[in-house]
């Protein structure tokens, strides 16, 4: 079973920071090589560790934004929190070349291949938006014409994460759909939402997609992942087809 999937290979190694791509404000990618290369699944993610001189060390998690199919490089799309040691350390700090220590992947619960089939609902909410990409974009690498529809709820039209690329997904027509929702400005375009995803946009966007998603995946905020799983609820989605990953817990 899929839940049973588990990090096989989740020993820290060294890897070493080979392209550094801002997306957002906030949101900064970082590509690593690490020094034994592993597989993973859409969905899964790694921890990072970084040690100072004296001993002390800070741990994160973060979701991998790449497509398995892309090789030895994993893509970190990392946001910068004020507070965060880590996340503060990698946006002032880190620059190409460098090694930091990474283990994984890890999670078995929040993993979609295209041999699991569709339809597919996905919701992200801010950085969420991140291990879904990587689902999107292993099913891009394959060609694969699995409905898919992506609902994505961001602040501001400059701090969607691979904004410019999900919205050329869209385009190629091979049934992704893309539906945005921002929550302190209005939409750049007309379909866009301009409210926190509730049961009514769940209610009017679930007859767009062919049938009824086989299964939803859920990535954000606590508070995003409580209330878009109440609105799933609301709109008549079973529990048992709604999977979640929380940040901040």
């Amino acid at each position: 079973m899929r839940d049973q999937i588990v990090a096989t290979q989740a020993k820290w190694q060294k890897a070493t920071i080979t392209g550094i791509v801002r997306q957002t404000p906030r949101v900064i990618s970082f590509f690593f090589r690490p020094a034994q290369p592993f597989s993973y699944l859409p969905g899964q993610h790694v921890d990072v560790r970084l040690s100072a001189p004296d001993g002390y060390q800070a741990q994160r998690s973060y979701s991998i934004a790449s497509a398995p199919e892309s090789g030895d490089i994993i893509e970190l799309a990392i946001e910068r929190l004020d507070d965060g040691e880590v996340s503060t350390f990698f946006h002032d700090v880190a620059t190409i070349g460098d090694e930091i220590e990474l283990r994984g992947p890890i999670g078995g619960h929040f993993i979609w291949t295209i041999k699991d089939g569709g339809p597919i609902l996905l919701i992200g909410g801010g950085s969420g938006v991140v291990p879904l990409v990587s689902m999107i974009r292993h099913r891009a690498a394959h060609n694969a014409s699995t409905p898919i529809l992506l609902l994505y709820s961001a602040r501001t039209w400059d701090e969607l994460i691979f904004r410019d690329e999900l919205l050329a997904l869209k385009q190629r027509g091979d049934g992704f759909a893309l539906n945005l929702t921002l929550t302190r400005e209005h939409g750049a375009r007309n379909a866009d939402y301009n409210r926190r995803v509730d049961a009514a946009m769940i209610a009017e966007l679930l007859p767009r997609m062919p049938t009824r998603p086989k299964e939803v995946f859920v990535c954000g905020s606590n508070a995003f992942v409580t209330a878009a799983a109440d609105a799933l609820i609301a709109a008549g989605i079973p529990a048992p087809a709604i999977r979640v990953e929380r940040y901040g817990v």
